[in-house]
């Protein structure tokens, strides 16, 4: 899956454009080694490096000493001296790696880029996933309903809908912007399906609602699909018309992927982090999944 229209700017900069970020500010700088999962690719999702393979190099960047075999393609730098590492399936620009350092064993230091990657928690066999985003009212709750379901790997609250840059909690709920709040949703395609993730979308916000989500009014909070690919276009269809089929009257609307902003760090699995529970998302059984 290849998932370029949905990057920021400054990620698309570094994957597209091989650009670098400053030193000492990427998320994934320091160590994670309490931490066991697997860094994806950002731009497709591959699985390219276990966190047994990263370690502390005081370089400014994250730095791995070993890969997920055949995922990272290594090439002759423009500059002719160093050796860039890509995503081997999409070409995403990752960094740099170099040899000889001395900072493990294996004498090799990958050196990249935290905006070129996605890192999943708990997860050390992962091999691939695919990605959706969706937006089904305040992205608390949906989110963490979607956190409950197996075989969806990662979720990320954010900004989508509108072409201006930096969106920021206060513009998106201002009314004044197309931005929905919308939840980036990582999933194991060898654990649910693409078409299972729609219905349980569904399954856990009233669809039929056309000002908001509950008590939650505004454009912001309107129930949107957003698809990257036609078959994803088709096969959400497909199950809006099961529930029409089932009489109702669905309002949700689908759109092709656009930039994702991520939200503020203090949105981020808020009800997880604050110990609560969602006030107007909950669970309602609609689909028949055997």
């Amino acid at each position: 899956m290849i998932k370029t229209l949905s990057l920021t700017p400054r990620e698309h900069d570094i994957l597209i454009n091989k650009a670098t970020e400053r030193p000492n500010t990427g998320k994934f700088n320091l160590s994670s080694s309490d931490k066991i999962g697997t860094y994806l690719c950002r731009q497709c999702g591959l699985a390219l490096f276990r966190s047994d393979d990263k370690f502390t190099s005081s370089c400014g960047w994250p730095s791995f000493d070993g890969e997920i075999a055949n995922n990272v393609k290594k090439v002759l730098d423009k500059d002719k001296v160093r050796t860039e590492i890509l995503c081997a399936r999409c070409d995403g620009h990752l960094g740099h790696i170099f040899y000889g350092e001395q900072y493990t064993a294996k004498n090799t230091r990958y050196c990249v880029n935290s905006l070129s990657l996605d890192f999943i928690s708990n997860n050390a066999e992962l091999l691939d996933s695919e990605e959706i985003i969706l937006a089904a009212g305040c992205f608390w709750g949906v989110q963490a309903l979607l956190n409950q379901q197996q075989g969806v790997i990662y979720t990320q609250v954010g900004y989508i809908g509108d072409d201006r840059l930096d969106p920021d909690y206060n513009i998106v709920c201002s009314g004044k912007t197309t931005f929905v709040e919308a939840v980036r949703v990582i999933y194991d395609p060898q654990i649910i399906s693409y078409t299972d993730v729609i219905k349980l979308f569904f399954e856990i916000h009233d669809f039929c609602q056309t000002d908001g989500q509950g008590p939650d009014k505004g454009s912001q909070y309107l129930s949107k699909i957003f698809y990257y690919t036609h078959e994803q276009k088709t096969l959400a269809y497909e199950v809006i018309k099961l529930l029409e089929a089932k009489y109702y009257k669905v309002s949700t609307v689908l759109h092709p992927v656009s930039s994702f902003w991520p939200a503020e760090e203090y949105h981020q699995d808020y009800y997880a982090q604050n110990g609560k529970q969602p006030y107007c998302h909950s669970r309602k059984m609609i689909f028949n999944y055997f």
